[in-house]
């Protein structure tokens, strides 16, 4: 696609934009401007809060610092928030950003059920204090972490384990009922027209960043400011609605990955980006494909589009950004004078995404395809309670052990060719997503993951993105099963060397984790993906390497 074509195109949003006088409605809440279906207006009347949430953060900064400085001078050593998606993802983005000011409690977010990981953000228990987020309250994930948490609360000889803990949630939810009968420190109740993904600036991100020393002001004062940017009529003037017309028109061009490119610091913030687009965009066969993280060296088909953000004067590599605009992708520069504007992006990135959503006529406030997996999961621990077991297929073949089974897609698009040759489904236009359940992050496994990832990308001159389950259940999920039909998957498993009873419950957390990982790839063999899922025999690094070099040599 040339650059004139993605100019009209964006010509063309900015103009739909100001006929429909978006931010107006957008800011008034008209519902006229949405797709006309009456639920669906529904569901986008009751999800707005986030428009007004720097106004409804203000008046609570005085309590959120008077909470901080009490647990700061407690002598806890440790805050652990559990909570997933749209609950820790801002949190996590603002620990790695910004960072636990000097003198505050280390503090760490535990999104994970696999045993090693909850193992690890618990090991502290007995001198930590626990921020239980969820705004439904009963998400099963941070529930059961709760439960294992207070369990060691109580080895521990701590009698008042209430007081261990804090609430964030929406009003009248079974957490909130909880946190009273159960005398937690703290109790915040969040408006519950803020859904989950738009929620940085609620009490799901201003406790945390309180609680980790955080210039709450500054990032509210941030915030407030593109907030009123925002409100521009003009599109192009409107850094919100200027963003997402570029998203609109670049995906209706056929530039549907978004591709974000920025300095090492800024990196995590992709986390956050990736779920408020992918979960919002991706449905109806339609999304905007977010892409971070990427090693700057890989290939750039012609199916990308570019933001680029800058912090004090460092950035991406020129050379990167030019090589990106030499295939026609469009590029945009955003600007960060300091981590603290992470406030300022937060607001510009939701306002962006509703546009978008807007622009390619769909509801980017609901997530139609996420409880598909849930089900899933929640059927194969019924199998186990009552069975002992959890119900696997056989697999399509083996490699050094591991187990590789292929779903009804992939076999149909393989025509009958080795299941190890399934890289080779890759084609133009497609993405390829890595979806692992190890534990996050900084593990031995995370550098022979990103060298799988810069690998496929290289061979195959597709984007690819990196997920760790459940975590991205409630992230980038929405897209793989909603969106356009384009990803070809891999979900990894192996098994936790020693696994984790869950208190009060008939599995374990090794037992969850699998019943999530074939739950999710059960979705994506219902919904028609090209999935395989490779389940290693033992958590081994060395291995793992193996196995993927195997799967690299094979097409």
């Amino acid at each position: 696609m040339n650059p004139a074509t993605i100019a009209a195109g964006l010509e063309q949003a900015f103009n739909r934009l100001s006929r429909s006088a978006f931010a107006d409605a957008l800011w008034s809440r008209r519902l006229d401007v949405w797709p006309d279906d009456p639920a669906a207006r529904k569901s986008i009347a009751n999800r707005l809060g986030w428009l007004d949430a720097v106004e409804f953060g203000t008046p609570h900064l005085p309590r959120l610092r008077e909470v901080a400085s009490a647990v700061r001078n407690d002598g806890l050593t440790d805050i652990v928030l559990l909570g997933m998606g749209g609950s820790s993802l801002a949190p996590e983005v603002l620990r790695r950003v910004i960072g636990v000011a000097p003198g505050f409690p280390r503090f760490r977010v535990l999104d994970s059920t696999d045993p090693d990981a909850v193992r690890e953000a618990l090991a502290s228990a007995a001198t930590s204090l626990f921020v239980l987020a969820s705004k439904s309250g009963s998400t099963i994930e941070p529930n059961v972490m709760t439960a294992e948490a207070q369990r060691r609360i109580r080895a521990a000889g701590v009698t008042d384990v209430g007081s261990r803990f804090i609430a964030i949630t929406d009003e009248g939810t079974a957490l909130h009922q909880r946190a009273r009968d159960e005398r937690f420190r703290e109790v915040f109740i969040n408006p519950t027209d803020i859904g989950g993904r738009y929620s940085a600036l609620s009490f799901f991100g201003l406790v945390p960043a309180a609680l980790m020393g955080i210039d709450v002001d500054a990032l509210i004062a941030s915030a407030r400011e593109m907030a009123n940017a925002c409100r521009h009529s003009d599109p192009k003037a409107n850094p919100g609605l200027a963003l997402g017309a570029l998203m609109a028109a670049a995906t209706r061009s056929g530039r549907d990955k978004l591709t974000l490119l920025m300095p090492a610091p800024l990196e995590p913030f992709g986390l956050w980006v990736e779920q408020l687009v992918a979960e919002s965009t991706g449905k109806q066969g339609k999304g905007v494909v977010p892409i971070a993280g990427e090693s700057f060296d890989v290939p750039f088909g012609s199916d990308r589009a570019v933001v680029a953000i800058e912090m004090s004067g460092a950035g991406a590599p020129a050379e990167v950004i030019e090589r990106a605009r030499s295939t026609g992708a469009p590029v945009d520069t955003l600007t960060m004078p300091n981590t603290l504007a992470l406030g300022a992006e937060f607001f510009r990135w939701e306002v962006a995404t509703a546009t978008a959503g807007f622009l390619l006529d769909i509801n980017p406030f609901d997530e139609p395809n996420v409880q598909q997996a849930k089900d899933a999961t929640r059927a194969l621990l019924t199998t186990y309670t009552s069975e002992g077991r959890l119900p696997v297929p056989e697999p399509h073949a083996a490699v050094e052990g591991a187990r590789i089974t292929l779903s009804h897609a992939a076999q149909d698009a393989l025509s009958g060719g080795s299941p190890t040759s399934f890289l080779g489904l890759l084609k133009p236009g497609d993405y390829f997503g890595l979806l692992v359940y190890l534990p996050p992050d900084d593990t031995p496994f995370a550098a022979v993951l990103d060298e799988f990832r810069t690998a496929v990308a290289r061979r195959t001159r597709c984007a690819t993105m990196v997920g760790y389950g459940p975590r991205y259940l409630h992230s980038t999920g929405q897209l793989h099963k909603g969106g356009p039909n384009t990803g070809v998957f891999i979900v990894v498993t192996a098994p936790a060397a020693d696994d984790l009873d869950i208190p009060g419950e008939p599995y374990s957390f090794g037992v969850l984790e699998m019943a999530q990982a074939a739950g999710d790839f059960q979705s994506l063999d219902r919904a028609g993906r090209r999935a395989l899922h490779l389940d290693l025999p033992a958590r081994n690094a060395a291995l793992l390497r193996q196995v993927t070099n195997h799967l690299l040599n094979s097409f």
